[in-house]
Formats: C-alpha cells, sequence, structure tokens
C-alpha cells in the first residue's frame, strides 16, 4: 500500500458509515460515495480513495458533471448568504481570507461572480486552501477569459483539488 493510509478503511466503515462520512467530499454529491463504496486495498489510502472518488466523477455524464459543478458556492459571499454554504465551504473561504475582504474586494467577487455565472452558466471554482484573496482575484480574472469547455474542465480539475483537501481533514475527524 503506497500512500497515507486512511485512518478508518472503507472495508472498516461499512457502506452507510462510509457515505455519512465521505458523502459530502464533493460538494452536495454523496452519490460520488455511494459509487465508490468498496473494499479494494487501493482505497484505503488518501490517495488511492482520491483516485478512485476522481473515476467515479469522470464515469458520470455531463449532465451530471454540470450538477456537481453547480452545486459550488460562489466566492466570498455576504454574510446573509453564509447559511447556503456547507461548513466545508464555510471553513475553506475563511481559511483563504474570503470573510475578510475590502469593500472593494468583495465588490470584485461580487462582480466577478455575477460575470463569469453569466458566461458560463455555473460558479467560479478555485480550491482556496494556500491561495492569497488577490491570488484568487487574479485566477478569477485570469479563467473568466476561458472557453466555456476549457473553463468546465478547470472546474473538475479544481473540484478534485478540494475533493482531496477534504478526504485529508476528514482524516482528522475520524477515530
Amino acid at each position: 500500500m503506497t500512500g497515507t493510509p486512511l485512518k478508518k478503511t472503507p472495508a472498516a466503515m461499512g457502506r452507510d458509515a462510509f457515505v455519512r462520512a465521505y458523502g459530502g467530499v464533493y460538494e452536495h454529491s454523496p452519490w460520488i460515495a455511494e459509487a465508490v463504496f468498496v473494499e479494494a486495498p487501493n482505497a484505503d489510502t488518501v490517495e488511492g480513495l482520491h483516485a478512485v472518488m476522481q473515476v467515479a466523477v469522470l464515469a458520470a455524464p455531463h449532465d451530471r458533471l454540470l450538477a456537481l459543478i453547480q452545486a459550488h458556492p460562489d466566492l466570498a459571499v455576504a454574510p446573509a448568504e453564509l447559511s447556503n454554504l456547507t461548513a466545508a465551504s464555510i471553513s475553506e473561504q475563511t481559511g483563504a481570507g474570503l470573510n475578510q475582504c475590502t469593500p472593494e474586494e468583495f465588490a470584485a467577487f461580487r462582480q466577478l461572480n455575477a460575470d463569469y455565472r453569466s458566461k458560463f452558466g455555473f460558479p467560479f471554482i478555485v480550491a482556496v486552501k494556500g491561495l492569497t484573496r488577490g491570488q484568487i482575484l487574479a485566477a478569477f480574472r485570469a479563467r473568466i477569459q476561458n472557453t466555456p469547455e476549457a473553463e468546465f474542465n478547470a472546474a473538475l480539475e479544481e473540484i478534485h483539488k478540494i475533493a482531496k483537501f477534504r478526504i485529508i481533514a476528514l482524516q482528522e475527524t475520524l477515530a
């Protein structure tokens, strides 16, 4: 077995417990955890489980992938909108300082969120862990210039990064 061992393997958890624990790794998409529940050794590491989950996502039809992308929240939302975010999204956005935007940054995020959704039909997605607000805004401004196909693929790549961060974070909570 190569990689970081899971604190609790899928086989040790059982299907229901596994889906409860890992169903939120991909935003509002427990179908992915349901699809990958296996007792195979290659899913007993962070990297192995992440790889298996990626394969399940990539095997999904386009409309399901679009729904996965659309399940993600906008970045730097107003405090009144926080109730629409999952605990993981709130933690990730707070960790990147998106809750501490200056009025100018907040206005830029709101405008970019609106322009991006108008152009692509889904929210801008970036794995914010380790990024500053300035880096996130720069990525936003660069990627809004992409084609819809390039941005669809970029969104999925970022979703996979987020999922891996979430799998790693879950290891700290599983006893």
